[in-house]
């Protein structure tokens, strides 16, 4: 009896967790939105975006992070408390921290081109006073970088990580896919959009570059952790951002895949931003890049190409090569613990250098 007791006990069990698991899978395939985690305040609320004020504790230039966009939320900055680049800049001691919140593109936003996004920048940046340093990632660090090359007067320091600056450099996945795929199909696939590219349809690319994980391991793991709570918190914090695409205008993904990845007009100092041809050449302010070993994204080869691209002497060009791969460069525990911090020091110096007062109130 007892023996028939304990295995009707594990059937139940078994069941109770089978149960949970499916709940879980449920919650991970179509989670809540991601959400920023430390306090802020909107400060300008543009056609593209919404300008997030987090405040700061010194003086000096503000900094504006500019956050990725291509096909993901911004919070990836600002990704969980004790986990967040935004966070870390602050702790480091900057007089004020900002970051592009960059909206999904509605069907009056289709037209929408690379200017539009240059433009609103601008604004961005004359609303704190003209002059500040940039801080982009990935996808923002080729636009922080096309406006720096636009406007050098008003940046002070450029940070690029993970940013691809010569796409023809290195032999990444998306370089050959970009090469290899032919234009007609990107414009399809904006044409079924409506007029623009659905995250979704990028969010189907991503996972295909890792099929095995994204649709087999990944639930595997979550049965095997399923009684581990913080492995259920970090995972469905981490789908809720993943899991949750947003939609790009068709012109300006259209742009971004034919004048930079298809012909690299960027890095050639053909790409015509705002009415003139922008050289990465102009760009002269002390410049940080940051790469990843293991980035199937944006390969080094394409970050450290600014090096000898930009016009800042050698000597004022940090570079740093950090184990990990492309997502982990903006939010893994590693490199937010022994990289950015000295990436927030390196840009204090930089603020207080320059001797600007104009960082308004503490709005942490």
């Amino acid at each position: 009896m007892a023996a028939a007791m304990e295995w009707q006990k594990i059937g139940l069990d078994a069941v109770e967790k089978g149960l949970t698991y499916l709940d879980e899978a449920a919650k991970i395939t179509h989670p809540p939105d991601p959400k920023w985690a430390t306090k802020n305040d909107v400060l300008l609320d543009l056609d593209t975006m919404r300008l997030r004020d987090f405040g700061g504790t010194g003086g000096g230039i503000p900094v504006i992070v500019d956050a990725p966009y291509a096909g993901h939320s911004s919070t990836i900055a600002d990704y969980a408390k004790g986990q967040s680049l935004i966070e870390t800049l602050l702790d480091a001691g900057l007089g004020r921290v900002l970051c592009t919140d960059w909206k999904s593109a509605t069907p009056e936003m289709r037209d929408f081109d690379i200017d539009k996004y240059l433009a609103e920048i601008n604004v961005a940046v004359d609303e704190l006073g003209g002059r500040v340093m940039l801080v982009g990632l990935c996808q923002g660090g080729w636009m922080s970088a096309m406006y720096a090359a636009r406007f050098p007067e008003k940046v002070a320091g450029l940070v690029l990580a993970g940013s691809p600056i010569d796409t023809d450099a290195g032999h990444g996945p998306i370089r050959k896919l970009a090469h290899e795929m032919p234009l007609s199909a990107y414009q399809e696939m904006v044409e079924a959009g409506e007029g623009r590219m659905p995250g979704r349809f990028m969010l189907t690319g991503w996972k295909n570059m890792h099929a095995d994980q994204q649709y087999f391991g990944k639930f595997v793991d979550l049965y095997e952790h399923i009684d581990d709570r913080n492995f259920m918190k970090r995972t469905e914090r981490f789908e809720s951002w993943y899991e949750n695409p947003i939609d790009l205008p068709g012109r300006y993904y259209l742009q971004a895949i034919d004048l930079l990845f298809k012909q690299n007009l960027f890095a050639k100092g053909e790409f015509v931003g705002l009415g003139r041809k922008l050289d990465l050449g102009a760009i002269t302010c002390p410049a940080f890049l940051l790469a990843g070993k293991a980035d199937d994204i944006t390969t080094r080869e394409q970050v450290f190409a600014a090096e000898t691209l930009l016009g800042t002497p050698r000597k004022d060009i940090v570079s740093r090569l950090v184990e990990g791969g492309h997502i982990g460069l903006f939010m893994g525990s590693h490199t937010l613990s022994n990289v950015w911090p000295e990436i927030g020091q390196w840009l204090g110096k930089l603020g207080a250098k320059a001797g600007d007062t104009n960082n308004g109130p503490d709005r942490r």
